[in-house]
């Protein structure tokens, strides 16, 4: 490690990431060319993401490193920021629409949606959006061949907390204003409680099935306080599925 790299720490999938001045860089990976296109057609639609910086001299892929706190430690978010969110996401969709697909076959998506057709971030969560003078979701590895539907299921569910031990009141009222910034239609709000659900099923059974075959870092993370969270969020979420409609309706 050369004097002036710092290791960030923090991450669950991602290894040797470090910043250098204003910069992350951290391995590259096989997708790692589509995200930092993905990234620069999403800033030249006037959506702020972390600028791509291509490939450092040892191979790794290079982005812009984003000043300010991590959502995650200022939970729980007030109304007018959750609408925030919601619109962010929403210019993020809006702007993918023009984003061809690379190769669209090709893709290993860990949670793969059904008849994917928009390039998404797949992590729009608190741990991967910063606060500050500007609000930037990072950590755009994961991107990659989507929906609509399953990006904002996983984004709604994380930033209203659906998460077992909160009441579910006032996780619908949290639930309500993500998908109101986003201004999502009918037709968007009748399937998001159901698809809330599937997703949520889905992590953690990506988390139960890795620590069956050894699939790192997600085996670990399962015996590590993930798997038994994501097992009451899933539960949690199909418990409340009528909450979540009334709030949304």
């Amino acid at each position: 490690m050369v004097e002036d790299e710092q290791e960030l720490t923090g991450g669950n999938a991602s290894e040797s990431v470090v910043r250098i001045g204003n910069t992350i860089r951290k391995p590259w990976l096989e997708n790692s060319s589509a995200v930092q296109s993905y990234l620069g057609a999403l800033r030249s639609s006037g959506v702020d993401v972390p600028q791509p910086l291509g490939r450092d001299e040892d191979g790794r892929h290079v982005v812009e490193y984003i000043e300010g706190v991590l959502v995650l430690d200022q939970l729980p978010l007030g109304p007018d920021e959750l609408l925030r969110v919601g619109r962010m996401i929403r210019q993020i969709h809006d702007a993918s629409e023009g984003v061809l697909i690379p190769n669209p076959g090709d893709w290993n998506m860990l949670l793969p949606a059904e008849n994917p057709n928009l390039m998404c971030h797949n992590d729009l969560a608190p741990w991967n959006l910063i606060m500050g003078d500007r609000w930037v979701f990072i950590d755009w590895d994961g991107a990659g061949p989507s929906t609509r539907l399953w990006d904002l299921a996983y984004a709604a569910q994380s930033f209203g907390q659906l998460f077992d031990g909160q009441p579910a009141e006032d996780a619908a009222l949290r639930l309500r204003a993500v998908v109101d910034g986003y201004e999502a239609d009918d037709a968007l709000r009748k399937a998001l409680p159901a698809a809330m659900a599937k997703r949520t099923a889905a992590m953690f059974n990506l988390l139960k099935s890795s620590n069956e075959t050894g699939f790192q870092p997600w085996a670990d993370m399962y015996v590590n306080g993930h798997g038994g969270h994501w097992r009451a969020a899933a539960q949690y979420v199909v418990r409340n599925q009528g909450v979540w409609a009334q709030a949304l309706a």
